[in-house]
């Protein structure tokens, strides 16, 4: 009784907060939502002393000040990003043409046409929920791998938003049948593969320099299937002012008589890219998130 009352405050709180950032004007909605991103920034210091020790990890050479800086811009970036889910149901092909591009779509279409399935490898990276949706209003419906929200009314209110032009959701639970249905019959996958795995599911590979247990289920599937690994990733131009998905080169499957050895060097190859990607755009990546929890066995906590 008290987890379903819990349960319809926050579905309340955030069809409140959905409802009027989406009614208010862009501009306005993302100024509110980088308000909003200041605010936790200030109010939740573990998460704040999280992400300033993941970026000390991984870009040492940076001062105490620019670290700062990054992880400030991490938290406007997702302010950004709430506002513009508030506002996806008015999003239409015309009003979006001026403030978010393609770059590199033909890798993409060609990916796709070799018709044995892409899965499109990318990573909690500028804005990602707006990646899968803008991609399915340009006419590209794809299949998304999430994590269910224990908040079934809430899970199902954004899944619904996700869905409106054509995506489908694979959960984790079961994903692998699922990505393997999805490129036998041709279809696109996004998998974000930037997050603290724990074994078996994941492999051990280097994320800026250091070991990271890593998701190892898109290599799996690729070397089983054939699917074709293409990069996609959705992050703001401060130049041009505008979102720009950009999609890279189709990352090259090699096989050997070493299946095990191929998925943790795909998965390497894919973690490689990943972290190129957050070292062009630093300020945009999700380092709250304590990507190098897990562990070697033998081995100290970070």
């Amino acid at each position: 009784m008290m987890k379903r009352a819990v349960d319809l405050l926050q579905f309340a709180l955030v069809w409140c907060v959905a409802r009027t950032l989406g009614w208010l004007p862009r501009p306005v909605a993302r100024w509110k939502g980088a308000m909003l991103g200041r605010m936790v920034y200030g109010l939740v210091p573990r998460l704040r002393r999280v992400g300033l020790r993941n970026l000390e990890m991984a870009l040492p050479e940076c001062s105490e000040t620019e670290r700062q800086r990054i992880l400030k811009g991490v938290y406007r970036g997702l302010g950004w990003q709430l506002a513009e889910f508030c506002r996806m149901e008015q999003y239409t092909k015309a009003n979006t043409k001026d403030w978010i591009r393609y770059e590199g779509l033909e890798r993409f279409l060609e990916a796709e046409g070799r018709g044995k399935g892409v899965l499109i490898l990318t990573a909690h990276l500028g804005a990602w929920e707006l990646s899968s949706f803008y991609h399915s209003l340009m006419g590209h419906p794809m299949g998304m791998v999430i994590r269910r929200l224990d908040n079934r009314q809430l899970d199902a209110f954004v899944n619904r938003i996700r869905c409106l032009h054509g995506n489908k959701v694979l959960h984790k639970d079961d994903f692998a049948r699922g990505l393997i249905t999805a490129m036998r019959a041709g279809e696109s996958v996004g998998i974000l593969m930037d997050t603290n795995m724990t074994p078996p599911a994941g492999e051990f590979v280097e994320y800026f320099g250091r070991l990271a247990c890593t998701a190892s289920g898109l290599a799996r599937v690729a070397l089983r299937t054939g699917a074709a690994v293409v990069p996609g990733f959705l992050v703001w131009e401060e130049v041009e002012k505008r979102y720009v998905l950009h999609f890279g080169e189709r990352i090259e499957i090699e096989r050997t008589e070493d299946a095990e050895a191929d998925i943790v060097a795909l998965t390497q190859r894919c973690t490689s890219v990943i972290e190129s990607w957050v070292r062009r755009y630093p300020e945009q990546w999700l380092w709250i998130h304590r990507r190098w929890k897990t562990r070697p066995e033998g081995t100290r906590e970070l």
